[in-house]
């Protein structure tokens, strides 16, 4: 309406300017008509020059006229030429707006489709909503949440979409964050529709309007299940042994300050040595060992409450935390603790299992927790000096036990190696101890066969490469082993040399003539020919004829050659003359 009035206007100021200047034209034109002829009637009577003036009037009158046309005439038209001017560069400027706007839009939409894209690349869930947790949008990732398309979302609230529970906290989390008017972060767990629950650290933030109003917030969740799972596992290796799984020395370490007052005493410590750990590793592998520790913590905690801390505080050591427990309470666990561990020994499959275990009781809230566990320690040792020579010897009777029932070797075996190498050492006038020393020998060298598959022990046919070294291997074992107990370290180099050859060709150290240790030479000498001449898994027994040729065959070679010689001249022919 505004537009039509001033279009109107327009037209009526045109309308009076045309017309005040038709009405300027005839008051002048009457005006010039009436006075110039009223004065050329006056200035000329003589009529023949009458017309030659009204001529010359008539043209001054054009003359005058065309300037006074033009005079009332040029502004209006300098001012419609310069409208038109301007009306020519508004509609270019406008064209220009337009094309401006067009690029502008299309640039626009570019950049929204890309935004989007990018946002419905995220894995994360994204969204936003307006001050009644009304959503207003979100990506793909929060869409597979929902379960619906961004369509169907938009318009909607946590109600309309999630169970009553979890609605309600995610409106409470708005609520706050937009009371606050401050960033939120929160963890929350969470279901698909298919059922699948996970952990979602979601953080929501208010957005604002140009006068600095919160309109709304934005919000993204993300999956962190597998992060806490990675984080509960970090927390749980941190305070528990990665073998064992029960408590370690870190925790064990808290565990003491934390409990260290009155409300939790009297407080008893029991602390244990597991014994011979050294010697089954060196018999059995590390493996054996690792599973020996698993046995004894699974026996500790058997034994223990559930107050109980039970903690694997070093290598071999072990040690309980036992709140409000007095001294005959904890007697009793170190008791059950030895009776499980000797039921344990009895059984053929399990690992040679013992502890020496100590214990104290802290009464006073004065008392020292450090000196309650140097009591207990000192216990601990105590118990494991009185127990170890006849704990070793046990071991070692397994061991051997094991020995002869993984290999090809037998008690028989053993014990007529030993009846031959007494009677070699005697023909060559050894001392008694160094009797001795062969007879313990015999029976034990090749006691590092223990740590070699069965498999390849009991194999019928041909060795490969690989079984070969691990056979090869087996002086070495049985050395680490005699050389860990005292009864046997006298040994140990006998036992690590008895494959060694005359001629250097033999294992491990690859020793030759009287470097190998003399003892290590009968043994070698003796073994070989019982081996000769008793079935083996992969052939038979040899005649005694063809094995003393078989002996002297390789004397200076992988025998020495006295030492060969003497054997079948004193020890062979004399027992073969018993025989006869």
């Amino acid at each position: 309406m505004k537009r039509i009035m001033v279009i109107k206007m327009k037209k009526e100021n045109a309308r009076s300017k045309s017309f005040r200047i038709t009405i300027i034209y005839f008051i002048v034109g009457c005006a010039w008509i009436l006075l110039s002829d009223k004065f050329v009637h006056l200035s000329l009577p003589d009529q023949t020059q009458v017309y030659f003036y009204s001529i010359a009037k008539g043209l001054v009158y054009i003359l005058l006229t065309s300037i006074l046309i033009f005079g009332l005439t040029y502004p209006t038209m300098k001012k419609v030429l310069d409208a038109k001017e301007a009306l020519r560069k508004t509609n270019v400027e406008l064209e220009e707006s337009n094309k401006l706007y067009k690029d502008l839009y299309e640039e626009y939409n570019k950049k929204q489709a890309l935004l989007k894209s990018m946002i419905n690349s995220i894995p994360d869930l994204m969204f936003y909503k307006d001050t009644q947790s009304v959503y207003l949008g979100c990506n793909a990732a929060f869409e597979a949440f929902a379960g619906r398309p961004e369509e169907e979302i938009i318009g909607l609230t946590d109600a309309d979409l999630f169970p009553e529970e979890e609605a309600k906290q995610f409106l409470d989390m708005d609520i706050e964050m937009m009371r606050s008017k401050m960033f939120r972060k929160d963890e929350e767990n969470v279901m698909y529709p298919n059922g699948k629950t996970v952990i979602f650290e979601t953080l929501k933030t208010p957005y604002y309007d140009s006068k600095g109003r919160v309109i709304g917030l934005i919000g993204i969740s993300r999956d962190i299940t597998e992060r806490k799972k990675r984080e509960d596992m970090i927390q749980y290796l941190s305070h528990h042994d990665a073998l064992t799984g029960i408590y370690n020395r870190t925790y064990f370490q808290k565990a003491r300050k934390a409990l260290d007052n009155a409300e939790h005493l009297p407080l008893s410590v029991i602390v244990g040595d597991v014994n011979g750990m050294k010697l089954i590793n060196d018999a059995l592998g590390h493996m054996e060992g690792d599973k020996l520790l698993k046995v004894i913590a699974g026996i500790l905690t058997q034994c223990s409450r559930k107050a109980d801390i039970v903690t694997r505080t070093g290598g071999d050591e072990f040690s309980v935390l036992m709140p409000n427990t007095d001294s005959q309470t904890a007697k009793a666990a170190v008791n059950r603790i030895r009776a499980l561990c000797e039921e344990k020994r009895q059984q053929k499959d399990t690992i040679f299992a013992d502890i020496a275990l100590g214990y104290a009781t802290k009464y006073e809230i004065s008392d020292s927790l450090d000196k309650t566990m140097i009591l207990a320690e000192d216990l601990m040792y105590r118990r494991k000096l009185l127990e170890h020579k006849s704990l070793h010897s046990d071991i070692l009777a397994s061991i051997k036990t094991t020995m002869f029932e993984k290999s090809n070797e037998t008690e028989e075996h053993a014990e007529r190696i030993s009846e031959l190498s007494k009677k070699l050492g005697k023909a060559m006038g050894l001392s008694e101890d160094k009797l001795d020393e062969l007879e313990l020998v015999s029976m034990l060298h090749d006691l590092g066969k223990i740590s070699i598959d069965k498999n390849i022990l009991t194999k019928s046919g041909k060795l490969s490469d690989a079984e070969w070294r691990e056979i090869k291997k087996h002086p070495e074992v049985g050395y680490r082993i005699a050389n860990s107990t005292s009864e046997l370290s006298h040994i140990a180099d006998y036992i690590l040399c008895h494959h060694e050859n005359w001629d250097g060709s033999g294992y491990p150290l690859g020793l030759a003539g009287t470097n190998i240790p003399l003892i290590s030479r009968i043994i070698s000498v003796v073994d070989a020919y019982d081996a000769m001449t008793h079935d083996r898994t992969y052939r038979k027994a040899l005649t005694n004829d063809i094995a003393v040729e078989e002996m002297l065959s390789h004397a200076g070679t992988q025998f020495d050659p006295d030492i060969a010689t003497l054997f079948v001249e004193k020890v062979l022919s004399r027992q073969l003359e018993l025989l006869a």
